[in-house]
């Protein structure tokens, strides 16, 4: 039996996922077989459990703290959904004034409460065109347009 995500199910894990603090509850959400795409910043595409794990460990050893609000999230159909972010942090050893911001977009494939594939991009429009193709694709008309 096919597990499906409904609408609010989908953006209500993206959220958390973009609320997660640390390790543990940031890799609630990955499975053995999820992919973290970090190609379109110069990184590896991180494929399994163990690779994203230590990719998240890493990011978040860089940082005293990190935060991630979502600037806007919209869910395609299918289990894709889009999102906007703005991350602030606070390098390690930087002093408490000290903030940096980047922005940037997601594209999340879900196949129940675990993500498929993450992929990041540095252009808000690509990600978007990346959504839309990845849901038209997969035979789905887009249930929202972005």
């Amino acid at each position: 039996m096919a597990e499906e995500s409904t609408t609010a199910d989908v953006v209500r894990l993206t959220r958390a996922l973009a609320e997660a603090q640390g390790v543990e509850a940031t890799m609630r959400f990955f499975g053995p077989q999820s992919v973290y795409d970090m190609s379109r910043f110069g990184l590896p595409v991180f494929e399994g459990y163990p690779a994203i794990r230590s990719f998240i460990e890493d990011w978040y050893g860089s940082y005293q703290e990190a935060d991630d609000d979502l600037q806007e999230i919209v869910e395609l159909g299918n289990g894709v959904v889009f999102s906007a972010v703005r991350e602030t942090a606070r390098p390690s050893g930087s002093p408490e004034h000290a903030r940096v911001h980047a922005e940037y977009s997601v594209v999340v494939e879900w196949t129940g409460a675990k993500v498929a594939r993450l992929t990041a991009y540095r252009d808000t429009d690509e990600a978007r065109a990346a959504a839309r193709r990845l849901v038209v694709e997969r035979g789905e008309a887009i249930s929202r347009e972005t």
